[in-house]
């Protein structure tokens, strides 16, 4: 039996569209068991990665069965499809002996998804920037002090249609507040002062346009801001919004959901995990 366990992400960070992503403290397993004799039919997220990781790696693999499990919600805005890619590569990887090195592995998860962000933090952990190839990641560690307070509201919103409503030209205004909002987030992250985020989750690229589909956005995070929070965002698509606080964790989660009560949903405290995916 191989298992990889494989965190939760938070990407984009309002304007780090596509770069920016933090690994959180909820995760997901990915148990694969060598079985001989005739297998049940496996999801195709596991049937396609398996089939990527051998055409990649030039191995042939034995028979398997594949076991999935953990508290990640899916179409929720936090790498849930990204823990079992993840998952499965890294756990034949290790089956294989180790053919592929974790960048590898990396690259091939990215392209998987169609996007390098959540890959980057669920692979490597902490607080990740990752370039638009996909080739580089820096990634720093985040203090425990910091607390991301989610709100995860009972319904999905899929990557691939949320994508469609993102225009693929911006004004230029647009664009420079982006990078300079974008910048302000990673020197806060890489030198944790984490005051320096109040203020820099402000986006005009990807949020205005997926507002749609969390309508209450803005309510649920000037009640987090009223409360102590430095800031929210989307979290990827959505439909999580995302919180991030120093103090009173507890009582912005309460002002949150209580901004929308009459939404089914529930609220999570967490920190960052900073050991980034494992296999044994």
């Amino acid at each position: 039996m191989i298992l990889a366990r494989v965190s939760a992400s938070t990407t984009n960070l309002g304007p780090g569209f596509d770069c920016l992503g933090v690994a959180l403290s909820l995760w997901n397993e990915v148990i694969i068991y060598p079985e001989e004799g005739p297998q049940q039919p496996a999801p195709e997220i596991v049937t396609s990665s398996a089939a990527a990781f051998c055409a990649r790696a030039a191995v042939m693999l034995p028979p398997f069965r594949c076991e999935i499990r953990g508290e990640v919600p899916q179409a929720r805005g936090l790498g849930s499809s990204t823990t079992v890619r993840a998952g499965v590569l890294l756990a034949l990887n290790h089956m294989s002996g180790q053919v592929l090195s974790r960048q590898e592995i990396f690259a091939l998860c990215a392209e998987l998804e169609g996007h390098p962000d959540n890959a980057a933090a669920a692979i490597f952990g902490g607080f990740t920037i990752v370039s638009c190839s996909g080739r580089k990641v820096d990634r720093f560690d985040v203090s425990p002090q910091l607390k991301f307070v989610l709100f995860v509201p009972d319904f999905e919103v899929k990557t691939a249609h949320a994508r469609t409503v993102v225009p693929t030209h911006f004004a230029r205004a647009d664009v420079v507040q982006n990078l300079a909002n974008s910048s302000l987030i990673s020197a806060a992250f890489a030198s944790q002062d984490y005051e320096r985020l109040r203020g820099a989750f402000t986006d005009r690229m990807h949020q205005p346009y997926r507002k749609q589909f969390v309508p209450f956005m803005s309510k649920v995070f000037e009640a987090a801001l009223e409360n102590g929070a430095l800031g929210g965002f989307l979290s990827g698509s959505g439909s999580t919004l995302a919180c991030v606080a120093l103090t009173d964790p507890e009582k912005i989660a309460k002002a949150m959901a209580d901004a929308v009560s009459d939404l089914s949903s529930r609220t999570l405290i967490l920190s960052a995990n900073n050991e980034g995916a494992t296999t044994k």
